[in-house]
């Protein structure tokens, strides 16, 4: 997991099957699913890490909580 700056997400993690997992500062970790290598980059290099996922990732891929 790399840790980011963010007030909503602590960690994030991407592997090349599409699966990004992220890290909630609430304690939750999720696992997204297929989602595209170009969002992860999007989501690392945004000004505003939380405000993306929200945009663009959350309710838009399968998930689940693993934590």
């Amino acid at each position: 997991m790399i840790a980011i700056e963010s007030s909503d997400l602590r960690a994030v993690d991407y592997d090349w099957s599409g699966t990004l997992t992220i890290e909630f500062h609430s304690g939750g970790v999720y696992e997204y699913f297929q989602v595209p290598h170009e969002l992860y980059s999007g989501l690392m290099r945004a000004s505003s890490p939380g405000s993306f996922f929200w945009h663009h990732i959350r309710d838009r891929f399968s998930y689940r909580r693993i934590r």
